[in-house]
């Protein structure tokens, strides 16, 4: 998964390191801004083909476990997209990531005053959870505002053996209505829970 915060970087070829090939070149490296004008190269390097409006990025990432929230996507008929590049309606899995808790030499981690609040359910993008795998931290984070989707193909992913019950998809799904729609239903499950967290721990 990318860190979604993070400045990426374009590649832009500006020389070869032969005149005579095509399939190497030497790249210019800097920060990608939606602010400056993306113009296709004059230099074809065929290792890095490109069409006009694009431009090659690179991303920090790290493997993240993740929570599938949507896979179901509809085949299209591939009558209805013959001379069409295949990413125009390539299937797509939307997932959300889960971040460590716990702060160590490799991972920032949150306080522990943050963690009471997201476990008090006050933020509909935050979700507390103890993940059941052995290698990782004790606790983590899910991050439904950083719903992404994800390729598809095997090489994008590896599944793991654990789903939600029932009880916590219904959770699941009152979140992302509250974040995407600003609340939820006074007899839903998040309000009723709101409404003892308050009267328990004041407002």
């Amino acid at each position: 998964m990318p860190h979604v915060d993070q400045v990426p970087y374009a590649f832009e070829p500006v020389g070869r390191t032969d005149a005579n090939r095509h399939d190497s070149a030497t790249l210019r490296v800097a920060p990608l801004s939606a602010n400056q004008p993306l113009k296709k190269k004059d230099l074809p390097v065929a290792a890095m083909p490109q069409s006009g409006g694009e431009v090659w990025a690179a991303y920090r990432a790290k493997m993240r476990p993740c929570l599938v929230i949507g896979s179901h996507n509809p085949a299209v008929d591939r009558a209805l997209t013959e001379g069409t590049p295949k990413n125009s309606t390539a299937p797509t899995v939307l997932v959300a990531p889960y971040y460590g808790v716990d702060k160590d030499s490799r991972r920032a981690g949150y306080s522990p005053e943050f963690v009471e609040r997201v476990r008090h359910c006050e933020y509909p993008q935050f979700v507390w959870d103890r993940l059941p795998i052995t290698a990782g931290p004790d606790e983590s984070i899910l991050r439904l505002d950083q719903l992404q989707p994800i390729s598809a193909q095997d090489t994008s992913y590896k599944l793991s053996e654990f789903k939600l019950s029932d009880g916590a998809l219904e959770i699941i799904d009152e979140l992302v209505h509250w974040l995407i729609w600003g609340g939820v239903d006074r007899d839903s499950l998040i309000a009723l829970y709101r409404a003892e967290i308050e009267k328990t721990y004041g407002a």
